[in-house]
């Protein structure tokens, strides 16, 4: 899955509100008439309609109506925490986070698609908070790394870019890791790259021995070999790379701005799974491994 952060660019007042609405209303029928919570919504509907990622496996991929991955898991254990039924909102990748925030958190698609009450796979990211102060970003679950997938037997080690000049690699179209890895020394190793159409496709590859390395996600990598059940001397090496998040990534969670106690039940749910080891037997599950976020 690839991230592009990008930056972007009312009714009464409370008072007025006030003043009004007895006037409409009438005195007896204020009360009957207060607005529903958005958590109150919810708990009457009885489902926790949850935004997920099409085609973003080892998360969430496969039809919709039988998606599979970590973020599907995590969104069933979610909803019966809170003893509510899950409705997925599945969802093509839009041309920036900003975009997928505002279809499937804050505002919907102009299509009539969502929005969900939380989308799951947002990355807990500073800038991204400031650039979309429509919603409430929390909730980490993992922290991602890039990684370099190989075989001890055609790569002995990977310490840096240097390392794989003369190999061939794999990577995912339009990825952050892709654009890094191409543009390194002046385009380097530009020419032993192949684009795939994700990073599982390109760790398939390595799997297979028609490419030599992946420059892909930890979890692409590890869920590749678990799909593939594949055994070997499969090594997941770090590699420094300018341009690149050194720590990795956190993903989390994003409600609409304003909805903290749904925010709130979803981040007490979440430290329950964790605690009772519930979240780490998910990522097992998938042949995963759990980062601390």
């Amino acid at each position: 899955m690839r991230f592009t952060i990008k930056s972007n660019g009312s009714g009464l007042s409370r008072r007025q509100v006030l003043v009004v609405a007895p006037l409409l209303l009438g005195v007896h029928g204020l009360s009957g008439a207060q607005e529903m919570s958005a958590m109150e919504k919810i708990k009457a509907r009885g489902v926790l309609k949850v935004a997920v990622y099409k085609e973003n496996a080892p998360y969430s991929d496969g039809p919709n109506a039988d998606m599979k991955g970590v973020d599907i898991s995590l969104a069933k254990a979610l909803a019966a925490k809170l003893n509510l039924q899950l409705a997925l909102l599945p969802f093509d990748a839009g041309e920036n986070m900003n975009d997928d925030l505002r279809n499937m958190v804050w505002k919907g698609h102009y299509l009539g698609y969502g929005p969900a009450d939380v989308m799951i796979h947002v990355p807990v990211d500073r800038y991204l908070m400031n650039e979309n102060k429509q919603v409430l970003i929390f909730g980490a679950y993992v922290r991602e790394h890039l990684v370099v997938l190989h075989s001890k037997s055609k790569i002995a080690n990977v310490d840096n870019p240097d390392d794989l000049v003369g190999k061939s690699i794999g990577v995912e179209k339009g990825s952050g890791a892709a654009s890094a890895l191409m543009g390194y020394r002046g385009g380097m190793v530009r020419e032993k790259v192949s684009i795939f159409k994700d990073g599982m496709d390109a760790a398939r590859m390595v799997l297979t021995g028609q490419v030599d390395a992946a420059y892909v996600s930890r979890a692409q990598a590890e869920g590749a070999i678990h799909a593939a059940g594949a055994k070997g001397d499969w090594v997941l090496s770090t590699m420094p790379l300018p341009g690149v998040m050194p720590a990795g990534w956190p993903l989390g969670m994003a409600v609409k701005a304003g909805n903290t106690e749904l925010a709130t039940a979803l981040d007490e749910a979440l430290t329950s799974l964790r605690q009772s080891g519930e979240l780490l037997k998910i990522f097992k599950g998938h042949g995963l491994t759990l980062s601390a976020p």
